[in-house]
């Protein structure tokens, strides 16, 4: 009696057993079809076995293996277990959030190639037979050529940096920390080319859409003959399908793409670069909740191969462990086109009374670079027109009803939009509660600020950039062709404007509202902004024309403000580190988060508080309990939030408890409608 254990898409931490009489140890990795309650599942074949604690009476048998579809690789299999054991998921999760959804669902794309396998063809009827074994294909690999065309001199710094990571024969992990504009691209892309001279693969990992085509076409144009695949969520399902197979067949030289890239097979991967690894992006936020910086890190140490990790403003935890040795520091000092980085000059806003939220310096920069025909960029990281609509008299503000949160003023549409649930409604035309009409927009938004602009320079040409403007890869792209071809002489844009672009004739870079995030709540607040205005500076002077950068604030004489101006990351890095020694925070310490959300906030503290009796019976020394406490943003979607916070100075011992955590969670009784959570390394608390 042959047996395989299959991992399903399904919320449970376990596995499922099932008869498959001529099951082949080669057939691990396989997809399969397989009974599950009253229909059908297609799962991953993980072992074949000899004996089950299962009766084997109320085993059900395999319904078809699929030969047709490749054999996914053990070092797939290994990293998806890994993520699953180190974030405390499901395994048959972890694989089908891995997948391309075409596979996921047992569905072959049409290639323009045969797909590599050891059974089968790609198009056989899985309905003709329980299987079907037959001569494996194997595809040709593009080779890549030496690119053509003169490359750009490397300076000193770059040239040491890519010797540094051609001559790693093993793992390693180096931190890349250029300031902006320092030709960190061009390292990786020098150190890409010796990895496919040698028929090696190379993955590179970006953290949002918006910047891959871009890459994508610098990557092209400097490897004309390599095969790239683009792996994003904005790549259609045939298409992500075949770009996945076409690099587990070996075929793809170089995989670009999102977080979500980190899954990808790669046979011959010999490199894998970060871009950009400070960028929240490359953690999930829902879901699975992985960081692909760290599976990158896991992949290459596995592998044995180097992973590069860059950044003008690396996270405290990766700054920490390139200072301590565990890392190596690779430093690009100087910029490698602009001679110059920006002047950075921050404007006291204290003394001065702003004309519509705008500084005169502010003003008078713009005029400057009006005159000389150059672009200048202003920053508002908030969207829409205002953030709330007011009534005076009664004092009614535009709520939503399903979210601890206001409806944004959106008036291009006349609409009231939460930015948090999706819900919009109509502006009204008075006041809900006491009929006054005189309802007042406050505060300012990236649309409002357009108009302020517009009012103040009307012959200027002023295009705003946020995901309003910008909802599409279409409108994306025609808003920076716009700016490239010099069609705008005035930019106001969010933080998608904040990293990876060069706009030659942008030479002004103006920051406004940032002083909130010097007093959040969340103690990483403080290191998101400096990364943000740095990188939103540094925009400004990449070309032949200098460039300048003013910030508004309140505090000028801010900690941040003052290593912003001197371009000092490392010395705000050390400052903060000390701060977060003494507070025991990451990365001297390690946290996880378990969340609840149910229909009322009891609801949620009650399974919190029943966690937390449970983790406290298990004994385990080393662990920090904090109590359940309403989240931030209480309510969601018409649900309400809780929390639980759990420390650790040992990253092995909170890993320990949390899997034993973890069996006592899923058997605690829920009310209805409760969901929980469990985020490990959370980047919000």
């Amino acid at each position: 009696m042959k047996l395989i254990r299959v991992a399903l898409d399904l919320p449970l931490p376990r596995q499922f057993d099932y008869l498959a009489p001529d099951a082949l140890e080669s057939d691990i990795g396989r997809f399969v079809r397989v009974p599950f309650g009253s229909g059908t599942k297609v799962g991953i074949v993980l072992a074949l076995l000899d004996a089950t604690d299962q009766p084997v009476e109320k085993l059900k048998a395999v319904q078809a293996i699929l030969c047709e579809i490749p054999t996914l690789p053990a070092s797939f299999i290994a990293l998806c277990e890994f993520c699953a054991r180190y974030y405390q998921a499901p395994l048959g999760e972890v694989l089908a959030f891995a997948l391309p959804p075409m596979l996921r669902r047992g569905k072959l794309p049409r290639m323009s190639a045969p797909v590599s396998g050891d059974g089968g063809e790609a198009g056989v009827s899985r309905s003709t037979a329980l299987r079907l074994r037959g001569g494996s294909t194997v595809l040709s690999r593009h080779s890549a050529p030496a690119p053509t065309g003169e490359l750009p001199t490397l300076l000193t710094a770059q040239a040491q940096a890519v010797d540094a990571i051609l001559l790693a024969k093993n793992f390693q992990t180096f931190l890349l920390h250029g300031i902006t504009g320092s030709g960190k691209t061009e390292v990786y892309l020098r150190a890409i080319a010796a990895v496919l001279a040698r028929g090696g693969q190379a993955l590179m990992l970006v953290p949002e859409i918006a910047l891959t085509p871009q890459l994508q076409g610098r990557v092209a144009a400097r490897f004309p003959d390599a095969h790239i695949v683009a792996a994003h969520s904005g790549v259609p399902d045939a298409a992500r399908a075949r770009g996945f197979l076409e690099a587990l067949a070996g075929r793809a030289d170089i995989v670009l793409g999102t977080r979500l890239s980190i899954f990808m097979p790669l046979p011959r991967l010999q490199i894998i670069v970060v871009d950009e690894e400070h960028d929240g992006s490359f953690k999930q936020q829902d879901g699975l909740r992985y960081s692909a910086r760290d599976l990158a890190i896991w992949r290459a140490q596995q592998l044995g191969i180097p992973v590069v990790l860059g950044s003008a403003t690396p996270t405290l935890e990766t700054f920490f462990h390139a200072h301590n040795g565990r890392y190596t520091l690779l430093e690009l000092p100087l910029r490698a086109v602009a001679k110059n980085l920006p002047a950075v000059r921050v404007v006291d806003t204290r003394r001065e009374k702003l004309q519509d939220g705008l500084s005169q310096a502010l003003i008078d920069a713009m005029s400057l670079r009006l005159e000389r025909g150059e672009q200048s960029l202003i920053f508002l990281n908030r969207r829409g027109y205002a953030p709330v609509l007011a009534c005076p008299p009664c004092g009614w503000i535009s709520r939503c009803h399903r979210c601890a949160a206001n409806l944004v003023v959106h008036l291009a549409d006349r609409r009231l939009r939460c930015h948090h649930c999706g819900f919009e409604a109509l502006i009204p035309r008075a006041c809900p509660t006491c009929g006054n009409v005189d309802l007042k927009p406050f505060g300012r938004g990236t649309q409002r600020l357009e108009t302020i602009l517009g009012e103040r320079f009307p012959k200027a040409r002023i295009l705003r950039i946020d995901r309003d403007s910008a909802s599409t890869p279409k409108k994306w792209q025609a808003l920076l062709d716009t700016i490239h071809a010099g069609e705008a002489d005035i930019l106001i844009g969010t933080q998608m404007l904040a990293k990876g672009h060069d706009f030659p004739r942008l030479t002004m870079v103006g920051a406004i509202g940032a002083d909130a995030a010097l007093f959040a709540a969340d103690f990483r607040a403080p290191e998101r902004l400096f990364a943000q205005l740095m990188q939103v500076g540094g925009r400004s002077g990449r070309a032949d024309l200098p460039g300048e950068v003013l910030i508004q604030t309140d505090y000028p004489d801010h900690a941040l403000y003052e290593a912003l101006v001197d371009g000092d990351y490392g010395r705000f890095a050390r400052t903060l580190l000390l701060e977060r020694e003494i507070a025991g925070f990451p990365p001297y310490s390690f946290q996880a988060l378990l969340r609840a959300e149910a229909r009322t906030v009891e609801d949620s503290l009650a399974f919190l508080a029943n966690a937390r009796r449970d983790a406290v019976a298990l004994g385990i020394s080393g662990i920090a309990l904090y109590d359940p406490v309403p989240m931030k943003m209480q309510r969601l979607m018409a649900l309400e939030r809780a929390q639980l916070l759990v420390e650790s100075t040992s990253r092995p011992a909170l890993q320990a408890f949390l899997a034993r955590w973890m069996e006592a969670i899923y058997a605690l009784k829920k009310t209805s409608g409760l969901r929980w959570h469990l985020d490990v390394d959370p980047l919000e608390i």
